[in-house]
């Protein structure tokens, strides 16, 4: 006999009860959205300073193993293209055309793994690189992570998945896009002496074309791959807690060019910017840097990504009016730009508890985590929503909405 389960309330009372009002359709008040903004945030920055703690209880990242670095010593050569993202979503049958959207060329399927959290340790590698190889058997071929997540090794385990998948199921590099991000100081990861103080800001994130131009050395490296198909700017806006407006606009373009000039000398194929408060709280003004990326790129620019939270409890990108009164979803669109959205399920705390008419409440979803992530991935200017995933139980859960051919 089959027993019902109470729901799990949240720890933040206050936060669960302004969620409800979400999932049920009920406006909130002002006091209630900044509540939630301050709460969320809280959140991310204890997110992050807990992710400080253990790095440096941990020391410094061990060295890449041995077999490992000697097999990827010869880095993949190519990239994503038109011809092979075609081919990957064929191989998973006409059932699941509409699991993919077009993007730059590319088709890019409309949930992507991503590699953030976990600790920094071989069973978590581990964990991933099997996670990385199931999504892309799965039906997902897009990958991000970052040099930073869990000090390089989300980027060696999504090298060890990647090469997995293509020795031992048939895939190619030409299949599947790749995404990492520069931007905050890895102690392990800075040469001495390679930056100005005043180049750093709050002594944690730099975008000096030097700066970049080594950190995508190391990603490459890392990923074990001659050309990065995205390689964001993560959460520029950090330098505007330290610099000026028009000095934040200087570095912009000088980063700007340097990655540029990567695109020319193949290290990467595109760039963007992933954020997490910029377009949120309207810090970034994406008309400004798109500006600036034909400032130094002309109408060619390869400024083509845009990385920003979007889920069930985080609807700024939907509802915050940017620059000339639309969101930030239609100005991309207008400018030519792909639109990644992160956070899909809150590092894990919209994936249980939804009431029964949280949107989208059509039939075939199983769970709550198919629910929330229907929600970011169906939204009309999105392209692809990133889901953290670093079991193959979630990930065969997850795209599952591959089947799902309703989009």
């Amino acid at each position: 006999m089959s027993t019902s389960r109470r729901p799990r309330r949240s720890r933040h009372p206050t936060l669960n009860s302004v969620l409800e009002k979400l999932q049920h359709g009920v406006d909130l008040t002002e006091g209630e959205l900044s509540l939630l903004k301050g709460q969320l945030d809280d959140l991310e920055h204890r997110a992050q300073d807990q992710a400080v703690r253990r790095a440096e209880a941990h020391g410094p990242a061990p060295a890449a193993d041995p077999d490992v670095r000697d097999a990827y010593s010869e880095r993949l050569a190519g990239h994503a293209t038109p011809e092979g993202t075609t081919e990957f979503a064929s191989r998973f049958g006409a059932g699941t055309v509409d699991f993919y959207r077009p993007a730059q060329g590319l088709s890019l399927s409309t949930i992507g793994i991503g590699t953030h959290l976990g600790a920094a340790d071989e069973e978590t590698d581990a964990m991933y690189a099997d996670a990385v190889r199931a999504a892309l058997r799965t039906g997902a071929n897009l990958i991000d992570t970052s040099l930073t997540y869990r000090r390089q090794r989300s980027e060696r385990a999504t090298a060890t998945g990647l090469r997995r998948f293509i020795d031992n199921d048939g895939g190619d590099r030409e299949q599947v896009v790749v995404c990492t991000k520069g931007g905050y100081l890895l102690s392990e990861c800075v040469t001495p002496g390679a930056l100005e103080p005043t180049e750093v800001a709050g002594g944690v994130h730099s975008i000096a074309p030097a700066f970049l131009a080594d950190q995508i050395r190391r990603s490459r490296q890392n990923l074990g791959l001659e050309t990065i198909d995205v390689y964001y700017l993560h959460n520029p806006e950090t330098q505007l807690k330290h610099v000026g407006g028009s000095e934040f606009m200087r570095r912009i373009r000088a980063a700007f060019h340097q990655l540029e000039c990567a695109v020319s000398d193949g290290s990467i194929r595109y760039y963007g910017t992933a954020t997490w408060d910029g377009y949120r709280s309207g810090l970034l003004s994406l008309p400004a840097l798109v500006v600036a990326a034909r400032e130094v790129g002309g109408d060619g620019h390869h400024l083509r990504f845009l990385q920003l939270p979007l889920n069930l409890g985080m609807q700024e990108a939907l509802t915050h009016p940017a620059e000339g009164g639309g969101s930030v979803l239609k100005l991309a669109a207008e400018s030519g730009i792909t639109v990644i959205v992160s956070a899909s399920l809150l590092q894990g705390r919209l994936a249980r508890d939804l009431t029964a008419d949280t949107p989208p409440s059509r039939s075939g979803l199983r769970t709550d985590a198919q629910r929330a992530i229907q929600f970011a991935r169906s939204r009309a200017g999105v392209t692809s929503a990133l889901v953290g995933m670093r079991s193959v139980a979630h990930v065969a859960e997850n795209l599952a909405l591959a089947r799902d051919t309703a989009g």
